[in-house]
């Protein structure tokens, strides 16, 4: 399996006091950071190098999980320094890190679903990207991809249209070409890589069928702790 690089840099305004003196990753989800419960996840789903892109207070993520032994798999962190680079430009800091092709998720997402079949996917489209996507219709989140007939029509967090039944999942994949080419200080969103990806008819999709949970909002939050106590053996 391919490595995977972990956006856990965010500030995390959403959640106010909460996230001033924890990043995201550390909040408490039945008992555990929430970060144990992503690398467990990701062990179980065949990933054993993990990349942390870390920013706000990461250095506490590093002291709970160190070299991630105690969850199965390989561990390393790169740091944003004092300017935040955007989840772009935390990956291109992480390149060196990373191999030709990785695997990348949000810091604040718990996927539950087959990786597997998503670097199958990314592998036999030949494209330099791929997001995945989940028919949504706004339910859990604001939809914000057009999809159709397995291609990405349309993308755009910004500016919502109806035909926009779909969202982007949190699990990408790309080649390294894809952030390679940005300055050493740049500082790049993610969904900008995609969108030019999109542009340049380079990005391929991968519609997912388990839902998605997240922990940017307190909603998510509860979701997810109710998600998990609900699993067999919990």
């Amino acid at each position: 399996m391919l490595p995977i690089a972990v956006l856990a840099g965010g500030l995390a305004t959403r959640l106010g006091p909460v996230t001033q003196k924890l990043p995201k990753a550390m909040i408490d989800i039945n008992g555990e950071p929430f970060i144990a419960h992503q690398l467990r996840l990701l062990q179980l789903r065949g990933i054993r190098r993990v990349v942390v892109c870390a920013g706000h207070l990461g250095g506490q993520i590093k002291d709970f999980v160190g070299t991630g032994a105690a969850f199965g798999v390989d561990v390393v962190y790169s740091f944003d320094g004092p300017v935040l680079r955007g989840t772009a430009g935390a990956i291109h800091l992480a390149l060196t890190l990373l191999a030709e092709r990785f695997f990348v998720v949000y810091g604040d997402s718990y996927l539950p679903c087959d990786y597997a079949r998503v670097q199958k996917a990314f592998e036999s489209s030949g494209n330099t990207g791929l997001m995945t996507v989940f028919r949504n219709r706004n339910q859990w989140d604001s939809s914000n991809v057009e999809f159709a007939d397995g291609r990405i029509l349309r993308y755009d967090k910004n500016n919502r249209v109806p035909s926009m039944q779909h969202i982007d999942y949190g699990l990408g994949v790309f080649r390294r070409q894809a952030f390679d080419r940005m300055a050493p200080d740049s500082v790049k969103d993610l969904a900008q890589i995609y969108q030019e990806l999109l542009a340049r008819d380079d990005l391929a999709a991968c519609e997912m069928e388990e839902r998605f949970y997240e922990i940017g909002s307190f909603a998510g939050i509860e979701e997810l702790r109710a998600a998990l106590r609900a699993q067999p053996g919990a």
